[in-house]
């Protein structure tokens, strides 16, 4: 058993089906989009702006 109860032999006939579906130049094609769209969306959720940093006259508390 592979994942999820799914064998090999189960994912290399989808497989198959999939090629003779859409041909492999279709696939490439929507491997290349997902991948840009991941990326894309990895980019987003990444913080870019950088922390805030305390202002220099700022007094600290120096309470213990």
């Amino acid at each position: 058993m592979g994942i999820g109860g799914i064998g090999i032999w189960q994912l290399l006939i989808v497989a198959l089906l999939l090629v003779l579906l859409f041909g492999t130049k279709k696939l490439r094609h929507l491997g290349n989009d997902l991948g840009g769209a991941i990326k894309g969306f990895k980019g987003a959720m990444k913080d870019d702006a950088p922390p805030p940093k305390e202002h220099p006259n700022r007094v600290q508390d120096l309470r213990s």
